[in-house]
């Protein structure tokens, strides 16, 4: 296995253009056209997951928190992160991310999460915003169901939990093809009024060249006339965080209990439950402060995150239950999460999720 056939393949579920922009997703060391022997799925990278990938002879290790997160201006390995790197690289062993990138995925950690603690109906809790593009291109009409499925195949049309929308209007334009031209219809020197359909559908921005590419390829003019519309629609199957609803109402302290039960969690910190039933759950894993106010706004009975600091318990002004379920317990099953996805591409490749644990954090 060459190690571009699996950063291509994780590029394109879990694209770049998705992580936050203090984020370093990605190949973070190795040579693309290095051969694979064996991978090693990890939440962080200590010496001991190097450990682990050299005794397991896994020349690859594909973590969800990134080795180097800010600028490193020299190797000389005074800080942890250095040592990690030249260690990394004189065992011959390439890094890659899938941090936020992930996180913000709606199959991601945040869906992973929901599905451990029996959330239903999951979604994004808050979506991202200009990450939607409007295309409008015209065609023959002849030509127009060619065109739509190529641009469907290409990742446009999706909405929702539907796929293949688009508009069709008719109309009729009008071009001159000057000298050198080889038109479709008309002749070169003359004015031509033809037919066409208007076709309208929306794609994620990230996708552009790739639909751009794919409609010139199946329309039959010389020209592809296109518009492209940035849209200030939020993908709704893009964001952070995610919110859900149980099967039924519980007691909010019985639902801690289980939370605690099946995440191995230490302990909980929480804002006062007053014996009161909750069935509308929000979580986010890792650090997720930042949706204090959007699992308010979402209506959620409770919102679990990990790194709540004291002044946030404030916040929801006892109009939602607020707890910290730790960062590593809430992104524990990434690992699990990551492995899935690409067993499922490469399946008989060598994939091993990591039995080391890199909490940092322990509870007396």
């Amino acid at each position: 296995m060459v190690l571009s056939e699996i950063t291509t393949y994780l590029n394109s579920q879990f694209p770049l253009a998705l992580q936050e922009s203090y984020d370093n997703c990605g190949l973070l060391i190795g040579n693309t056209d290095a051969e694979i022997t064996g991978t090693l799925i990890s939440l962080d990278i200590t010496e001991e997951v190097l450990d682990e990938a050299v005794k397991k002879k896994c020349n690859l290790i594909v973590s969800h928190h990134p080795l180097i997160f800010s600028g490193i201006k020299s190797l000389t390995g005074r800080t942890d992160t250095e040592r990690l790197v030249i260690r990394a690289i004189r065992e011959n062993i390439a890094v890659f991310a899938l941090h936020t990138n992930l996180d913000n995925h709606h199959e991601g950690v945040n869906q992973f999460l929901c599905s451990k603690l029996g959330i239903l109906k999951p979604e994004i809790l808050k979506p991202l915003p200009d990450k939607l593009r409007k295309l409008v291109t015209f065609c023959p009409e002849s030509h127009a169901t060619q065109v739509r499925d190529a641009l469907f195949n290409a990742g446009a049309g999706h909405i929702g939990n539907y796929d293949s929308c688009s508009y069709s209007s008719e109309g009729e334009g009008t071009f001159k093809a000057l000298p050198g031209a080889n038109p479709f219809v008309g002749k070169p020197g003359k004015l031509h009024t033809e037919p066409e359909l208007r076709i309208e559908t929306i794609y994620p921005a990230f996708l552009e060249n790739n639909i751009i590419a794919a409609l010139k390829q199946a329309h039959p003019y010389e020209e592809v006339a296109y518009d492209i519309y940035p849209l200030t629609n939020k993908h709704q199957s893009l964001g952070a965080g995610m919110i859900g609803t149980l099967p039924h109402a519980i007691d909010a302290e019985e639902f801690l209990i289980s939370v605690k039960e099946i995440l191995h969690i230490g302990c909980i910190r929480h804002t006062n439950l007053k014996n009161k039933k909750i069935q509308r759950i929000a979580v986010c894993g890792g650090s997720g402060s930042f949706l204090i106010n959007d699992a308010i706004y979402c209506n959620a009975d409770i919102y679990m995150t990990g790194d709540i600091k004291y002044h946030d318990f404030f916040i929801p002004e006892n109009k939602m239950i607020l707890a910290d379920i730790g960062h590593f317990e809430s992104e524990q099953f990434t690992k699990e999460l990551i492995y899935n996805f690409l067993k499922k591409k490469f399946t008989t490749f060598a994939l091993f999720i990591s039995g080391t644990i890199t909490n940092p954090v322990n509870y007396l």
